[in-house]
């Protein structure tokens, strides 16, 4: 399985489309809840926004993301959770 990119920086740019925290796009977000998506698609989806994102916004969502799959909640979701 696959874990969604999402770490709960849940904001579109209104001007690329691209969600602040992960990337993606609604469309991309969608499709990531789907059944019939595979694994394939999702692994190459990951690098698309991983292309996206660059400077201080990547290195955030790698750190957050490599969090949310070692921990299974992300960076954001634990500090809210410590506070």
């Amino acid at each position: 399985m696959i874990v969604s990119p999402c770490i709960s920086i849940c904001k579109t740019d209104p001007k690329t489309g691209y969600c602040y925290g992960c990337g993606r796009t609604k469309d991309e977000k969608k499709i990531w809840k789907l059944e019939e998506t595979n694994d394939q698609w999702k692994i190459e989806n990951i690098e698309v926004i991983k292309r996206r994102l660059t400077g201080w916004q990547l290195e955030s969502f790698q750190e957050s993301y490599t969090y949310k799959i070692k921990n299974g909640i992300s960076l954001f979701k634990k500090n809210l959770n410590n506070e």
